[in-house]
């Protein structure tokens, strides 16, 4: 069934993955009417592909902005999950049980040291909840105690840290289940209406076409990934963004994977019913999303050096998304030149990590007309100026 037009919504959104979805969660949180257009089922792309892990202190970073944003969004996401599962009334498999890294050669290994000192586990102070020892430690494991963590890992590694303050959730019903809550608070979706232009005018922009039909509005948020740069090109805004596809295998154990384990940028992630998701691929091969046996060889090639349980794992299935990567890697937030324009892009391999934050702070900017701090480091203009300096 064709989804019945809002008459003159205050905002679209472009894009309808966990990033758009949540926005307008946001929006019509406070009373706007809010549509979105997606170029397929919403939360069909990247939001859909990926591992669901909330781990920024994992992720190696030399942006002191980006590890304070990711932090952020992980200090929102206990709040974030009730809420949404609260609204949508669906479980979306929230988990708080640490992540085990384990280094299997001397690079990973200096990996791990590079997060151990790099990372605010070890440079936090002391909270009052915690008085004496840092919020969010990060536990060295001498390989002995692997074995009492996780069953089942290679022997011997080369070094093994415990970061229980990671999180994880299925990002497949997380998302799914934004989408719920966004339609129960009046969002209108608008699926496989793929947006064909951005009309602007006197350097505002008026209104898109979708599948035939203009579509006007007070405010427009740019919400679609790895396509959202051939949409502004057009308009006059230069977002650089590339696809990025990463591929992705399932499987069934005999008995349930207890947290998330890594090894560089090989992981096993729990999911229910004894499922595990493990991955991935980094490859710039254009748009094309499909699952390669070169890719397949890759992943299983290194989870079972990683963790030799998966030998007689049961196969379930494999899959690739694509995502939206930016020459620096970092997300794209905030005004452009053209007015009543807003870009929520970029987010990489870190869209359901930022869903929470980026929602907060887009939401903040239309509603208020003001520009968050947090986003000035994230705006379209630092690629313009780096082109200028160099």
């Amino acid at each position: 069934m064709k989804p019945q037009a809002q008459r003159n919504p205050d905002v679209v959104v472009i894009g309808g993955g966990i990033v758009g979805s949540s926005i307008a969660v946001r929006l019509a949180e406070v009373g706007l009417k809010v549509s979105v257009y997606d170029r397929g089922e919403p939360g069909g792309e990247a939001s859909s592909a990926a591992a669901g892990m909330i781990a920024p202190q994992g992720e190696k970073t030399e942006s002191e902005a980006f590890s304070a944003l990711s932090w952020e969004s992980h200090s929102l996401y206990p709040e974030f999950v009730s809420e949404i599962e609260d609204v949508s009334g669906q479980d979306v498999g929230y988990r708080r049980d640490g992540t085990l890294l384990v280094a299997l050669d001397e690079q990973q290994a200096g990996e791990l040291e590079e997060i151990r000192t790099r990372q605010p586990g070890e440079r936090r102070q002391p909270s009052a909840e915690t008085p004496g020892i840092s919020r969010f430690p990060i536990e060295r494991l001498p390989f002995a105690d692997l074995g009492q963590r996780v069953a089942g890992l290679s022997e011997p590694v080369l070094g093994a840290q415990f970061l229980p303050a990671d999180h994880w959730v299925d990002n497949e019903r997380l998302t799914r289940a934004v989408i719920e809550a966004a339609r129960r608070r009046g969002v209108v979706f608008h699926a496989r209406r793929a947006v064909g232009t951005l009309a602007v005018h006197k350097g505002r922009l008026e209104s898109i076409e979708a599948a035939g039909e203009r579509v006007c509005a007070g405010e427009f948020v740019l919400a679609a990934g790895c396509w959202s740069g051939a949409l502004a090109a057009p308009a006059g805004v230069e977002i650089p963004t590339v696809p990025c596809r990463g591929q992705m295998l399932e499987f069934e154990l005999n008995s349930p994977l207890p947290m998330v384990v890594r090894a560089g940028h090989y992981y096993l992630v729990p999911r229910a019913a004894n499922k595990v998701v493990v991955g991935t691929t980094a490859e710039y091969v254009g748009f094309e999303k499909a699952v390669t046996a070169e890719g397949m060889s890759s992943i299983l090639q290194a989870a079972l050096s990683l963790a030799p349980l998966l030998s007689e794992a049961r196969f379930c299935r494999a899959w690739a998304g694509l995502r939206p990567d930016t020459a620096d890697h970092l997300p794209v937030l905030g005004r452009c030149a053209v007015q009543r324009l807003t870009l929520a892009t970029g987010h990489f391999r870190n869209g359901i990590l930022l869903a929470p934050i980026t929602a907060r702070l887009i939401a903040e900017m239309i509603v208020a007309n003001s520009a968050p701090p947090a986003i000035e480091p994230f705006r379209v203009s630092r690629f313009s100026l780096e082109a200028t300096v160099n």
